[in-house]
């Protein structure tokens, strides 16, 4: 996980590919040479933590077992939960027990798990209760996103600023900065776009950096050249949830039928909060047509 220590950062290759979403890459450059252990720990961290973004959920719960590090034991939690929902009460349970462990809780990587797994259970005071504190780039960036959540884009700038003391050229600030900017709206769209830009030229192209461009795109009412960015994303990974829900949002403004890619999006992952969403609207539809039978 970035430290906010200075010193030497042999794995900053493998994070960057973390975090703009190379998760295959960062898999594939995993074998770095002299780490010490807490290096290692954490690039084993970061190795399994790109095969749950690629939805490897079992590979991640197989390969980590009792001997493993906390942080690595943390990271198997996020698979489980993923994994089945229908599990998702006894792996929060199995949470909470090592949150009140005080030596467990206190752990950075089990302080993101923790927020990562309540921020999805849209419980963002229990979720800000152990991130809150920060003390690493990677928690206050997650501070970043359960603040906009929450719709309150102060707090959020306020963490902003902490990681830009630290380090405004780290990918986690830069990011940081470009999801507060689509929050807040307005001229601040392009600033994000000039972000998610910045990082194409720089870095391989991946489809976290193509969505995230859409997303500004479409923000500004560019939904041709959205849906260009979309495609090529889909040509990357034709089942990424993301991709999928901005192709449905994208396909109804440029007028195009879009049945498809929500079909794709309810097999793939039906609990995406698009999926959700129409369920929902479908079933307000047919309380409607009943009211009039």
């Amino acid at each position: 996980m970035a430290s906010m220590a200075a010193g030497p950062d042999h794995l900053f290759n493998l994070r960057n590919s973390f975090y703009l979403g190379a998760y295959q890459a960062a898999i594939n450059n995993s074998e770095i040479p002299n780490l010490s252990q807490e290096d290692i720990v954490e690039r084993d961290c970061l190795v399994h933590r790109s095969y749950i973004a690629l939805g490897s959920y079992q590979l991640v719960i197989n390969e980590i077992d009792e001997a493993s590090a906390t942080p690595l034991q943390a990271v198997k939690l996020l698979a489980m939960y993923l994994s089945s929902p229908e599990n998702k009460e006894s792996t929060i349970a199995s949470l909470r027990e090592w949150l009140a462990d005080p030596t467990a809780g206190s752990n950075a990587t089990v302080r993101l798990i923790a927020g990562t797994i309540f921020m999805h259970e849209e419980d963002y005071s229990e979720a800000l209760k152990h991130t809150h504190s920060g003390g690493t780039m990677d928690l206050h960036a997650l501070n970043v996103q359960i603040f906009i959540k929450m719709h309150r884009s102060d707090y959020a700038e306020k963490q902003l600023r902490v990681m830009q003391q630290f380090d405004e050229d780290h990918t986690l600030t830069q990011l940081a900065s470009a999801w507060l900017n689509l929050a807040v709206g307005g001229s601040k769209i392009q600033e994000a776009y000039l972000i998610f830009q910045d990082f194409s030229e720089k870095y391989p192209m991946t489809s976290l950096i193509l969505n995230s461009k859409a997303v500004c795109c479409m923000h500004m009412g560019n939904f041709e050249e959205a849906e260009t960015l979309l495609l090529d994303a889909l040509n990357k990974d034709a089942k990424d949830p993301e991709t999928l829900a901005n192709l449905v949002v994208c396909s109804i403004h440029v007028g195009k039928p879009s049945p498809r890619y929500l079909s794709q999006l309810k097999l793939s992952h039906p609990e995406h909060v698009l999926v959700k969403r129409a369920a929902s609207a479908e079933d307000n539809f047919e309380r409607a047509l009943q009211s009039f039978a």
